[in-house]
C-alpha cells in the first residue's frame, strides 16, 4: 500500500466511512473523510478509512429500520476487529447515528460522533422548501385534490436542493442533538449545513479529537450514563423531536444497561417546554436553529433541569460547555422558558389495555381537540391491506373514526416502517379533513405530524392486544389520563385470542435473526444477543 515505516509507527484513527451511491443525505461524506484525514494527520497520527453498511430512508426494502441493528453490528466488529486507537464514525441519515453509537457502546472503543449535516432550505416562490415536511404538506394537497399533478412535479426539484439530511427536526437532526447532548461531539457540530464550510472545519477537529482521544482516552461507557441520557430525553422533549429517537436513544443507553422508563418519560415531558420552533412541529428549518444559538442556546436555556456534571469528549462538563458557547439567541426559534412553545414537553406515554407495554404519542405535532377521543375503529392489516383500501370511495370510514394499522411491528416482514402515519382517507381528504386519531405497532418519520398513536407493545405479531383489534371496536384515547384502551369485553377477546396465530419464522438469513432476536418498541427494537448480560 506504500506507507513508510515511519508512517505505520504513528497511531491509528479509523474513519468509517459510510458514503453510498444509495445515500443521498451521504453525498458529502467523501469531502468530510478527507478533512478528517486532515485533522489527524495534522495532529501527528495514521488515519485509515474503512467502509461499513451504509442506510438511506427511502432505498431500503423493506425499511431502513430492519436494518439498524445490521449496521450496528458491522459497525462494531469493524471497530473491534481491525487495529486502531481511536475511531472517527460519520453518519446523517436517520438510522446511521443510532447504529454507529450503538457500536460505539458494545465496542467501548473512544470514538467522535461527525454527522454530515442538514440540506438547507430551497427559496420557492415566496415560501421556503425542504425534505420531508413540505413533502408531507404538498402531498396531502395532491391527494385532496388541490395541488395538480404538474405543480407536485415543479415541488418534487425544489425540496432537496443541496446535499445534506432533512432540513427540519427529523430524526436525522433530532439524533444528531441527542449526540452532541451524550457528549460524543461539540455542541454546535449538531446543527451545522452539510454545505456550510463549518461543517468541513467540525470533519477537521473530528480528526484531532480522535487523536487527542489515544492519550486523553473517554470512552463511551464515560458518556452514556443515566444523566447522561437523562439529559438526552430533555434535548428531545424541549426539541419537539422526533419519536423515532426514543427507540434509538433507548437502543443506545441499553448497550451500557441504562434503561429507560416510559413514565419517567413522561414525567419529564411534564416538567420540558418545548423551546424549538422548528418543522415539523412549527415554522423554521435546521440552518435556523443553527444561526439561533444551536444546542447551546438550548442548553442554556434548560440549564436548571440538566445534570451539569456529565462530560464530552475533551472531558469538559455540560457547565463548561455552555458556559464556553456564544451568549447569542434567536428568541423566533429558540424560546425563552417563560415564552416556549409549549409549556409541556413534545412526547407523551401512553398505558391501558390496548398498550399493556407502552406506545407514544408526539402532542406537539398533534391536534389538541383530539386528545381525548373515543371512537369506533378502522383496521388495516399491515401495509397491503392500508394500500389497497385507504383510497377507496367505498371505504366505511368517517372523520371521527380510529384508523388502526397492525401487524407491521419489529417482528414482522415490514420492519417497522414510517407507516404509522398513515394517510388520510381520500375520501375523507376532499372533505377537507386534516387530521385524525390514528394508531400503530410502527414508526413515524421524524418529519411528520398528526395526531397519531406509535410504538404499541407488546406488537400484534408478538400476541399483544392490538393484534386482536377488529373493524367497529371501539378504542378510548386519554392524553390527560394517558390511557389507550380497547374497550371490547374479556370474553370476546378470549375468543379471538383462541383463534390467533403467529406469523411464520423467516426461512433463512437476516430476517431470521431479526425475528429470532428483536426486542419490543421499550427496550430500543435492539437484538437481544447484543445487548450486555442481564440487561
Amino acid at each position: 500500500m506504500g506507507y513508510s515505516r515511519k508512517a505505520l509507527e504513528k497511531p491509528v484513527v479509523g474513519i468509517a466511512d459510510t458514503a453510498s451511491d444509495y445515500n443521498n443525505c451521504h453525498r458529502s461524506v467523501p469531502e468530510l473523510v478527507e478533512a478528517v484525514k486532515r485533522g489527524v494527520l495534522g495532529a501527528g497520527a495514521l488515519p485509515l478509512g474503512f467502509p461499513t453498511v451504509s442506510l438511506c430512508e427511502p432505498s431500503l426494502t423493506p425499511t431502513s429500520m430492519h436494518y439498524r441493528n445490521l449496521m450496528a453490528l458491522d459497525t462494531e466488529a469493524m471497530l473491534t476487529a481491525q487495529p486502531m486507537d481511536a475511531a472517527v464514525l460519520i453518519g446523517g441519515c436517520d438510522k446511521t447515528v443510532p447504529a454507529q453509537l450503538m457500536a460505539a457502546a458494545s465496542a467501548d472503543l473512544p470514538c467522535v460522533m461527525l454527522v454530515t449535516g442538514p440540506m438547507l432550505a430551497q427559496r420557492f416562490e415566496g415560501e421556503r422548501l425542504a425534505a420531508c415536511t413540505d413533502c408531507r404538506r404538498y402531498w396531502a394537497q395532491y391527494r385532496a385534490g388541490t395541488v395538480s399533478a404538474e405543480r407536485i412535479g415543479q415541488i418534487e426539484g425544489k425540496l432537496a436542493t443541496t446535499s445534506g439530511t432533512c432540513g427540519v427536526m427529523g430524526t436525522a437532526s433530532t439524533m444528531a442533538c441527542i449526540a452532541a447532548a451524550l457528549g460524543f461531539m461539540p455542541l454546535m457540530a449538531a446543527s451545522a449545513p452539510a454545505v456550510h464550510s463549518d461543517r468541513l472545519r467540525m470533519a477537521e477537529e473530528a480528526g484531532e479529537l480522535a487523536v487527542r482521544l489515544i492519550t486523553h482516552p473517554v470512552r463511551p461507557s464515560q458518556l452514556i450514563t443515566e444523566k447522561s441520557v437523562e439529559n438526552a430525553l430533555r434535548v428531545l422533549l424541549a426539541l419537539g423531536g422526533s419519536t423515532n429517537a426514543l427507540i434509538h436513544l433507548t437502543a443506545i443507553a441499553g448497550r451500557v444497561g441504562v434503561k429507560i422508563d416510559l413514565k419517567r418519560l413522561d414525567a419529564l415531558s411534564e416538567e420540558t417546554p418545548v423551546l424549538v420552533d422548528l418543522k415539523p412541529t412549527g415554522e423554521g428549518y435546521m440552518e435556523d436553529f443553527h444561526a439561533a444559538g444551536g444546542m447551546v442556546a438550548l442548553l442554556r436555556e434548560l440549564r436548571d433541569l440538566l445534570h451539569l456534571d456529565t462530560i464530552d469528549l475533551y472531558g469538559k462538563t455540560l457547565a463548561e460547555q455552555i458556559d464556553a458557547g456564544t451568549p447569542w439567541v434567536d428568541r423566533a426559534i429558540i424560546r425563552a422558558r417563560n415564552a416556549p412553545v409549549s409549556p409541556v414537553g413534545g412526547l407523551v406515554s401512553l398505558f391501558g389495555s390496548l398498550a399493556p407495554d407502552g406506545a407514544i404519542l408526539k402532542r406537539s405535532a398533534a391536534t389538541p381537540a383530539l386528545f381525548e377521543t373515543e371512537a369506533r375503529c378502522v383496521v388495516f392489516d399491515g401495509l397491503a391491506d392500508l394500500a389497497e383500501r385507504i383510497d377507496s370511495d367505498t371505504l366505511d370510514v368517517t372523520a371521527s373514526d380510529i384508523l388502526v394499522l397492525k401487524n407491521v411491528g419489529p417482528l414482522t416482514p415490514a420492519g417497522m416502517p414510517e407507516a404509522g402515519y398513515l394517510p388520510i382517507p381520500k375520501k375523507l381528504a376532499r372533505q377537507g379533513v386534516k387530521d385524525m386519531v390514528r394508531m400503530s405497532d410502527c414508526r413515524m418519520s421524524g418529519t411528520a405530524f398528526g395526531t397519531i398513536v406509535l410504538h404499541i407493545s407488546p406488537e400484534a405479531a408478538a400476541g399483544g392486544p392490538l393484534g386482536l383489534v377488529e373493524t367497529g371496536d371501539r378504542v378510548r384515547l386519554s392524553v390527560k389520563e394517558r390511557r389507550l384502551d380497547l374497550l371490547v369485553e374479556e370474553a370476546e377477546l378470549a375468543r379471538r385470542r383462541a383463534a390467533w396465530a403467529p406469523p411464520p419464522r423467516p426461512r433463512r438469513g437476516w430476517d431470521q435473526l431479526v425475528h429470532d432476536q428483536v426486542l419490543q418498541a421499550p427496550e430500543g427494537a435492539d437484538l437481544a444477543f447484543l445487548r450486555p448480560a442481564g440487561a
